[in-house]
């Protein structure tokens, strides 16, 4: 029994060094900023650091919703590596090898829950990005400073599927 439990303290490791560093709090804009018209750089500069500090002024509690995620995160890979091996265990009973099916459910457990863990943490950090990017953004375009959106999506030419004519012969009533 002890071994199980080993193996299973083994399975539940990665599970948590993955987890830890999940998720953290955002440290700067991810959209483009440019000086605005009649804008000197340095007073740019200026508005770019006035900008940074107010949007994470505006998201201080991002730090707390950053541990949240990966408390989250962890609590998840832990359970799919808990429930695949009891799944794995009581499926591995009806076979007469316990002990295997624990270890093999234990690790189907740890990769289903560590991806949905995964999942869940990457929301939760591109959440709290983009409301950082929004603060940022407000700011420097209340400064006088633009932001550029992204590029125009490319235009994808598609040829019209081709035209087959009646079969020689047809007579279409009109």
């Amino acid at each position: 029994m002890s071994r199980l439990r080993s193996r299973t303290l083994i399975a539940v490791l990665p599970a948590l060094a993955l987890a830890a560093c999940a998720v953290a709090p955002p440290t700067g804009p991810t959209v483009v900023a440019m000086p605005g018209q009649g804008k000197s750089f340095a007073q740019f500069q200026q508005d770019d650091e006035t900008c940074r500090n107010y949007a994470a002024s505006r998201n201080q509690d991002s730090g707390a919703a950053a541990t949240n995620a990966s408390n989250n995160a962890t609590a998840t890979a832990v359970a799919g590596t808990l429930i695949g091996a009891a799944a794995g265990a009581a499926l591995g009973s009806l076979s007469g090898n316990v002990g295997a099916g624990a270890g093999i459910g234990a690790g189907a457990g740890l990769l289903g829950g560590a991806a949905v863990a995964g999942d869940n943490a990457q929301g939760a950090a591109d959440s709290l990005q983009g409301r950082y990017d929004v603060s940022y953004a407000q700011c420097m375009v209340g400064n006088g400073e633009t932001i550029q959106g992204p590029p125009p999506a490319p235009v994808v030419y598609a040829a019209p599927p081709p035209y087959y004519g009646p079969p020689p012969g047809y007579y279409a009533p009109y």
